[in-house]
């Protein structure tokens, strides 16, 4: 672990003080309830390599071409350009091409593992390495619910996706954009945003990318909420920075990640890839992109502040050649996101890919098909870090309030699978086999007993009752549990403590810059 993250993280956590002012003499500092919050995932199961070396090689050499003959736009940057002119690349206009070998140099820097702290010490996060880290939905502008139905969201809808994120065990992240909040103007909505994160949960957050300014909102709020020398020497956001593929690195991203590597915080390297519109329609042609635009947004964030932490990413799904629609559970998706997870851990870096990812409109089958089949694979993997992985409907343009709780319940099948088989004496259970014998049954005896409250993985929200009881309870489908299982989760919230101090600084800090500048919508 990069500067041996486990112990730092406890020290660091330990020099944490809680600070008293005006706000702690108005009102005591609340009182929180604990909330379960299952560790992050550590595999015991070993990642499923689809490629062998020679397909990885060539990919790998597939990947320098395109970077020396076709090069990469950085567009309406200059000072970028002059990094990639210092480093030795060729500049002409808006192009960068590289000699083989100068991104991968640059990338060396970039740590293999990094702790992403949260406010509450014991829900920091190891990302990389063995680690599975899960995270919410991010992004889409309209939300759905069994009520409501599909609309645009609001801050309050915002702000119940971040209580569901906390409520939730087997999510381990607050995630970011969980939606996007069209009630709050443009330019001011990332400042509720974050103060939803970092005051409703004691999880890890991701930060602002919209804008560079954002970016630098994100630090200067975790600033307050960390500390300032606290947040200059450990992560404490991540942030995702999408490529514009085919090979376009635009100033408003590339801004952002600029602002985030200068303060040692994370930042996802992730080309955003609908094959046959922004990448070839093969698996092995849109591996060899994915990798160069990878290659070069992290080696661009080592010419910022060499060793800042970063993360191989991968979003990419294949399309409807009919209706122009991106499709996902694909058996396609899965061989490219297998085949990335291989370059990842060949260039010894955390990854990024997955989650419960489906074109359906709706939390039916196709949401449940294409979701599984895209979480499975991301653990076999070897995804460190999860996006998008409860909550997402249509594509990624709805955040759904009863998948969030669907998916985020059958996270817990991964953890249960990721523990592998248990081979102790426990394990192997031969007292119990010797204490049954030939023709009995095994509920009653002594292994059973002491192990059937943990021996397998019950979901919390699918309906295992006899068909007469759930006929008798009105035969709810899983869409109404979920909706019932969701209102009680928000009707048992609670926020977790928080220095009340912090807390008045940090929505002064948002009054403060919401009042300097006019509304903006677009």
């Amino acid at each position: 672990m990069r500067d041996n993250g486990e112990k730092k993280a406890s020290r660091s956590a330990g020099r944490r003080k809680a600070r008293s002012g005006g706000g702690a003499a108005r009102r005591a500092e609340r009182a929180g309830v604990d909330i379960e919050t299952a560790r992050y995932i550590e595999r015991n199961v070993p990642n499923f390599d689809l490629l062998d070396d020679e397909a990885l090689e060539i990919i790998e050499s597939n990947a320098e071409t395109i970077l020396e003959e076709v090069g990469v736009d950085f567009t309406d940057n200059p000072p970028a350009l002059d990094r990639w002119r210092d480093a030795g690349a060729d500049i002409d206009g808006n192009r960068v091409r590289m000699p083989k070998g100068l991104a991968r140099s640059l990338c060396a820097t970039a740590p293999s593992s990094f702790i992403q702290h949260a406010r509450n010490p014991e829900r920091s996060v190891a990302i990389g390495g063995r680690n599975l880290v899960l995270a919410p939905v991010y992004g889409p502008p309209f939300v759905r619910d069994k009520d409501g139905g599909r609309r645009y969201a609001t801050m309050e809808d915002f702000r119940k996706f971040v209580k569901l994120g906390y409520m939730s065990k087997w999510l381990q992240h607050s995630g970011g954009t969980l939606c996007e909040p069209t009630d709050i103007p443009v330019n001011k909505r990332h400042l509720d945003m974050l103060l939803a994160h970092m005051t409703l949960t004691d999880k890890p957050f991701m930060g602002s990318v919209t804008e560079p300014s954002r970016a630098q909102d994100s630090v200067d709020m975790a600033k307050i909420l960390f500390g300032p020398s606290f947040v200059e020497e450990n992560t404490v956001i991540t942030s995702l920075i999408n490529v514009n593929s085919p090979l376009t690195f635009d100033a408003t991203m590339v801004g952002a990640m600029e602002v985030y590597a200068r303060h040692n915080q994370a930042s996802i390297v992730s080309p955003f890839i609908v094959g046959g519109a922004m990448a070839p329609v093969t698996v092995a042609g849109t591996l060899s992109q994915v990798l160069a635009e990878v290659l070069v947004g992290i080696a661009y964030s080592q010419l910022i502040r060499p060793g800042s932490p970063v993360i191989f990413g991968a979003f990419v799904t294949s399309i409807d050649m009919n209706s122009g629609a991106p499709t996902f559970g694909s058996p396609e998706a899965s061989q490219i996101l297998f085949g990335a997870g291989q370059l990842a851990r060949r260039m010894n870096l955390p990854f990024r890919s997955g989650g419960g990812l489906c074109s359906s409109k709706l939390p039916d089958a196709q949401a449940a098909f294409e979701s599984a089949n895209t979480l499975n694979s991301a653990l076999l993997a070897g995804v460190n870090f999860m996006l998008h992985a409860c909550g997402w409907l249509e594509g990624g343009l709805v955040s759904s309030i009863e998948k969030f709780v669907i998916d985020a319940d059958q996270l817990g099948a991964l953890h249960k699978f990721a523990q592998g088989v248990d081979m102790d004496a426990n394990g192997q259970a031969m007292d119990a086999i010797r204490e049954v014998g030939p023709g009995s049954h095994f509920l009653g005896c002594a292994h059973t007993q002491a192990n059937y409250m943990t021996a397998y993985w019950r979901s919390g929200v699918f309906d295992y009752r006899p068909f007469e009881t759930w006929q008798e309870d009105g035969s709810p489908d899983t869409v109404e549990l979920a909706s019932q299982r969701a209102a009680r989760l928000l009707r048992e919230y609670e926020q977790p403590a928080l220095d009340a101090s912090v807390e008045d600084s940090l929505v002064a800090f948002v009054s403060k810059r919401k009042n300097s500048m006019p509304d903006a919508f677009a």
